[in-house]
C-alpha cells in the first residue's frame, strides 16, 4: 500500500496541480455559497466523506471502500434534492448578465472575500428599534432581516434596490401603509437599507403557531436556513419580535429588542 502512495506520488505532474487547483476553487466558491446556511454543515460532511472514500481507495481497502463507493455513487441524486436552493441560484447567477460582466476575478481565483472589510461596518441598531416601536404604535406591519453571514442576494434581487443609509424615518416612511415598498420585506447589510418588498421563504412547520401571521411565518422560514435575524412588527397587535435561527422571540420591549440584537450580531 505504501508503495502504491509512493508510486503516485511519482506520477504527480502538472496537469494534477492544476486539477486540484481548479476543484479547490469550485469547492471554495460553493463553501462561499451555503457559507452561514444550514447547508453548510452538510456540504462539510460530504466534502468529508468523499476525501475519505479517496485515501480509503488509495489503501485498497475493498470493503470500506465498497461501502463508501455505494454511498458516492447516489450522492448526486442527495446532493440536488439537499442543494436544490442553492443549485437554483447558481443556475440563475450563471446565465445572468451579472456573470458575465464580472471583472473582479481576482477574488474568485485568490480566494479573497472582499465582503469581509464591508462587514466591519457597525450595525446602527437605534434606527432600527426606534422605527420598529413607532410602528408598533400605529399598528404598522414590517419585516426587518438584518443580513449576517449568509449571502440573500437572491432574496435581495427579488425586491426592489434601495441601497440607502439606514435611518429610523426610512424604514418607517418603507412600510408607511400607503407606501408601494411596504408589502414584503426590508434587507439590511452593513449598515445600509440594501432592498424593500423582497419576497421571502415561508416556513413548512406544520405545528406553526396560529397567532402568528404571514410575516412570522416569512421570518422563521428565511432564518431556518441562513443566519439571519428578522424582526417583525404585528399589523394586528404591534408586538414586535425577532426570529434567530427558526425561533420567534415575542412580545419585546426596546431593552430585550436592543439585547438580543447586540448578542447575535457579536456571534
Amino acid at each position: 500500500m505504501l508503495y502504491n502512495l509512493f508510486i503516485l506520488f511519482l506520477s504527480f505532474g502538472i496537469t494534477d496541480a492544476i486539477d486540484i487547483f481548479l476543484v479547490a476553487i469550485m469547492l471554495y466558491q460553493l463553501f462561499k455559497m451555503v457559507k452561514g446556511t444550514a447547508a453548510v454543515n452538510v456540504f462539510i460532511g460530504l466534502v468529508f466523506i468523499y476525501v475519505v472514500w479517496i485515501i480509503v481507495r488509495a489503501l485498497e481497502l475493498k470493503l470500506l471502500g465498497s461501502i463508501l463507493g455505494k454511498f458516492i455513487n447516489v450522492g448526486v441524486i442527495a446532493v440536488m434534492v439537499v442543494f436544490q436552493q442553492e443549485i437554483r441560484k447558481f443556475l440563475l447567477y450563471i446565465g445572468s448578465n451579472e456573470f458575465i460582466k464580472n471583472k473582479n476575478w481576482k477574488s474568485i481565483i485568490l480566494f479573497s472575500n472582499q465582503s469581509t472589510i464591508a462587514s466591519r461596518f457597525a450595525l446602527d441598531a437605534d434606527a432600527i428599534i426606534n422605527a420598529c416601536f413607532s410602528m408598533s404604535d400605529t399598528n404598522t406591519g414590517a419585516l426587518i432581516i438584518i443580513s449576517r453571514k449568509s449571502d440573500l442576494k437572491f432574496y435581495v434581487n427579488t425586491g426592489e434596490i434601495i441601497d440607502s443609509a439606514l435611518t429610523d424615518k426610512m424604514l418607517e416612511n418603507i412600510f408607511y401603509k400607503n407606501s408601494p415598498l411596504h408589502d414584503g420585506a426590508v434587507i439590511i447589510k452593513d449598515n445600509r437599507i440594501i432592498a424593500a418588498r423582497c419576497v421571502l421563504p415561508v416556513t413548512e412547520k406544520e405545528n406553526f403557531p396560529s397567532n402568528f401571521g404571514m410575516r412570522h411565518r416569512a421570518a422563521v422560514g428565511l432564518t431556518e436556513t441562513t443566519d439571519a435575524l428578522a424582526i417583525t412588527v404585528s399589523e394586528q397587535t404591534g408586538s414586535v419580535s425577532i426570529t434567530i435561527n427558526g425561533e420567534i422571540n415575542s412580545n419585546l420591549n426596546r431593552d430585550k429588542l436592543r439585547y438580543l440584537i447586540e448578542k447575535n450580531l457579536k456571534n
